[in-house]
């Protein structure tokens, strides 16, 4: 069934409407500061594989995070053989992945105020799902979605329907937490509030030409457009 829209009014007295209860996020660089870890693995794997005649390319493949692994190696036109020690290297050193300051509380915020969470991201849903346990985060998330599992990766909107259709949610209900162009290009094509995160690694820049619904600067600002799903109304 889906919710109707939810009236509360504000510690100020105002009274507003909102039918947000579902937040989805990208994991690299909205949740978790992998980029580092990213960068070794992908240098790893390069010199595995294509040779130690040149530097690793990683600076484009940054500019095509968000997508899944393969696509990203279909588009450099690298060899798809760079996905087995690329992965290797990323469970390797997945220990030294960090949670940025401020997402531990958001994530325990939102779940106070009635929020089911879920995770879209590029990497392989066993990946997330194994670097979220290690973290502490997994519990939060209701559903953690990887791009194997889905018929298509980002851009497409497969991710971000799918995770609404597991938590039971429409579109209108829901928000995309994204650093990539393809995060927004996911949400827009799945009509859901496409929302840009700037703490991450991404280029500030093209993520604002896309024309987001929202910006944050910081973690913390998303409360600002999640105001708790169950408040009665005085």
């Amino acid at each position: 069934m889906t919710a109707k829209p939810v009236a509360y009014t504000d510690e100020h007295g105002t009274r507003h409407t909102t039918g947000k209860r579902v937040v989805v996020f990208d994991l690299d660089g909205v949740i978790v500061d992998s980029f580092p870890v990213m960068r070794e693995a992908f240098t790893i794997a390069y010199a595995e594989v294509v040779g130690d005649g040149e530097e690793a390319p990683f600076d484009e493949y940054e500019r095509h995070l968000g997508r899944y692994f393969p696509d990203i190696m279909r588009i450099m036109g690298l060899p798809l053989e760079m996905e087995e020690p690329f992965v290797r290297e990323s469970y390797r050193l997945a220990h030294r992945v960090t949670v940025f300051d401020g997402v531990r509380e958001l994530l325990h915020t939102l779940d106070e105020r009635g929020f089911r969470l879920a995770v879209a991201t590029g990497k392989s849903g066993d990946r997330a799902r194994h670097l979220l346990d290690q973290l502490g985060l997994l519990p939060l998330f209701a559903h953690v979605i990887g791009s194997d599992e889905v018929a298509r990766a980002k851009p497409a909107p497969d991710i971000v329907l799918h995770a609404l259709d597991l938590l039971g949610a429409a579109p209108h209900e829901a928000m995309m937490i994204g650093d990539a162009v393809t995060d927004i290009e996911s949400a827009r094509g799945a009509d859901v509030m496409a929302v840009a995160a700037l703490w991450g690694e991404s280029d500030p820049h093209e993520l604002l030409a896309t024309g987001p619904d929202a910006v944050l600067d910081k973690p913390a600002d998303l409360l600002e457009h999640c105001p708790a799903v169950h408040v009665p109304v005085r």
